[in-house]
């Protein structure tokens, strides 16, 4: 028995006039199934990710930018529903992980998330392979974060001006422990320094989680902590002094820290900020969905406790504004490194 279709292939042999409505209708039905073909791939393409995503921490595990990035992947997981997995590239003050990521396919499945360190990288390093700017599509703002000045009982001083009168008696004698040359804790000892008027003898680490247990066994006098790192500790009791923070005003997690701009050093205020960036050339369907999600998370009440609990503000924004800050840091820390003369081996 013929089909239907077949009947009518027939009747269009038969009569002219059937004949031309029929391959009017046979064309019409070919090309309404082309574009509902079509469309369903333009669909699929569209939905990013469509596999996992990785992205490059460009410091060791455990440190304050990776507690944030490890928040921040299982909240993407979660939300666009493909895995976003951590992948931790420490080496040369951030530079090994960055240069990675510039260098990637810029497909949106690998992605920096970026320390401050990013911006103080220009000025220090003249023939850098990447620039914050130039070389990637910025995502989004992440988080925000200050440091904490802290030492050793042993070195009996209990403020900052006994720091700097010891400084100054002894200079370069006082040694402090960084997450590594060209890292935004580096820099802002180094302007700290400055405006003090002193000098101490870096002592660089490979990340600040390696600096901070250095400083914990009693190795290093002196530190310039992220909130995140140092908090647990200073929470507990251990037995180490915290005598400022670098940022604007005191914190809610250490009421009785004063600022340094309290303890008689203005212009130290360092806010370090983390930030999602994408190898130049992503898809903007891929960034636009990243910032969407980025903003909307980074607004739940829990995902601000998580954060806040590690000492961390959510930031969230535009990629223009992340451009923006990017630009006034680059700016910043240019004139520290000419005015100090700092270079980094």
């Amino acid at each position: 028995m013929k089909t239907h279709l077949a009947r009518m292939e027939d009747a269009a042999l038969r009569n002219p006039g059937v004949k031309t409505w029929f391959a009017v209708a046979m064309t019409a039905g070919v090309a309404a199934a082309s574009l509902t073909v079509a469309v369903e791939a333009a669909a699929q393409g569209a939905r990013y990710p469509q596999r996992p995503v990785r992205m490059i921490v460009p410091l060791p595990a455990g440190g304050s930018t990776d507690i944030l990035a490890r928040i921040v992947a299982q909240k993407f997981t979660d939300g666009l529903g493909k895995t976003f997995i951590i992948d931790n590239r420490p080496g040369a003050g951030t530079s090994l992980g960055n240069e990675l990521v510039a260098r990637a396919t810029p497909d949106g499945y690998t992605l920096l998330f970026a320390s401050a360190s990013i911006a103080t990288n220009v000025p220090l390093y003249p023939k850098l392979p990447f620039h914050p700017v130039r070389d990637y599509s910025p995502v989004g703002t992440v988080g925000q974060s200050f440091y904490v000045l802290i030492v050793q009982p042993a070195l009996g001083v209990n403020s900052v001006q006994e720091l700097i009168n010891m400084a100054k008696a002894k200079p370069k004698f006082l040694q402090y422990a960084s997450a590594g040359q060209g890292t935004i804790t580096h820099m802002a000892v180094e302007l700290f320094m400055m405006n003090a008027g002193i000098k101490m003898q870096d002592v660089p680490f490979k990340g600040g989680a390696p600096a901070l247990l250095a400083f914990l066994s009693g190795q290093m006098p002196v530190i310039f902590s992220p909130i995140a790192e140092c908090l647990p500790y200073l929470r507990t009791g251990t037995k180490v002094r915290p005598l400022a923070v670098t940022a604007a005003k005191r914190v809610p997690e250490l009421p009785e820290t004063p600022t340094l701009a309290e303890s008689g050093v203005p212009d130290s205020i360092v806010h370090s900020r983390t930030a999602l960036l994408a190898p130049k050339g992503t898809p903007d369907e891929a960034i636009k969905i990243l910032n969407t999600e980025l903003n909307r998370f980074l607004q739940q009440p829990d995902t601000r406790e998580r954060i806040g609990a590690h000492g961390l503000t959510p930031v969230g924004g535009t990629p223009a504004e992340l451009t923006e800050y990017l630009n006034r840091e680059i700016a910043r820390w240019t004139k520290v490194v000419k005015t100090v003369g700092i270079k980094v081996e």
